[in-house]
């Protein structure tokens, strides 16, 4: 029964006896870890990324990430990471416009890690790369304007409509009734501007042919390798290529990727869970 009692204390002794005799090496791989590990913190990043996923709707969080790489002079490239399948035309248009800033100061590499369509193309036409994985959707250069007609339903449910308006075409869009062809044709007049200047931006940001747009929009989505022969994009690869791509375009010689602060992370994942989804269905791009 001794024995019993004893031999978990042996066992005890044993590990202590362990730890005391090696204790000056443990501690001195613990201060080599340590000390490797400040040194890599210590490393001051020149390579940044910026994100765009999901639909493009609110685009200030990205508008900053794009201004303060752009402003940071420590940051000699920028990775710009799209899987978005697009969005609202003026969030689109901020993006491009930020891209083509950016652009014009360091090297913007583009990379469509899933869907690089319609608005988030259009946010990405102004880099000076476009990588896409090899399984990405590219292209859907289109302009969609909709809105249901519920005027069956009202109908239905005994609800009917009372309304003021000064000016022809103040309640143009309305789902509580048919649209009069008058407001179809304003309706397509200005899908029809929104269109051209999509396709306008692209011919122009990529060297495409404005007078064959049906060669590379129409709505139309390729899978990478179509979009690459038509120029939408300049590479397939994968988003070591587009890394790697950023490195050899920004000239620097050991390049460090800023890494995203986990509490900033957290914070906006946070923030993006508690939103509710805004539709906005003037000119959305599709």
């Amino acid at each position: 029964m001794l024995e019993l009692i004893k031999k978990p204390f042996i066992w005890i002794g044993a590990i202590l006896s362990y730890i005391q005799n090696h204790f000056k090496a443990m501690l001195f791989v613990l201060l080599l870890v340590f000390i490797y590990g400040s040194q890599e913190e210590l490393k001051t990043p020149n390579l940044a990324v910026v994100k765009i996923e999901g639909e493009i709707l609110n685009v200030q969080d990205i508008l900053e990430e794009i201004d303060k790489a752009d402003k940071d002079e420590k940051i000699k490239g920028v990775l710009l990471q799209v899987d978005s399948p697009g969005g609202a035309l003026a969030p689109s248009i901020e993006l491009s416009m930020a891209v083509k800033r950016l652009s014009e100061h360091k090297p913007v590499v583009a990379y469509a890690a899933g869907s690089m369509t319609s608005g988030s193309y259009y946010a990405s036409i102004w880099s000076n790369y476009i990588i896409a994985n090899p399984g990405a959707f590219i292209g859907s250069i289109g302009v969609l304007f909709q809105a249901p007609n519920v005027a069956e339903l009202a109908k239905k449910l005994g609800i009917s409509e009372q309304i003021i308006t000064a000016g022809d075409y103040k309640q143009m869009g309305t789902f509580t009734r048919e649209w009069t062809p008058k407001e179809r044709g304003a309706l397509k007049d200005l899908i029809d501007d929104a269109y051209t200047l999509f396709i306008t931006d692209v011919a122009t940001a990529r060297g495409l042919n404005l007078a064959k747009p049906n060669e590379f929009a129409n709505a139309q989505v390729f899978i990478a390798n179509k979009a690459l022969g038509i120029h939408l994009i300049d590479e397939v690869g994968s988003i070591q290529t587009a890394k790697s791509k950023v490195e050899e375009l920004s000239n620097v010689s050991h390049p460090v990727w800023e890494k995203p602060d986990k509490m900033d992370k957290w914070m906006k994942k946070l923030e993006s869970s508690s939103k509710l989804p805004i539709f906005n269905l003037m000119g959305y791009l599709k």
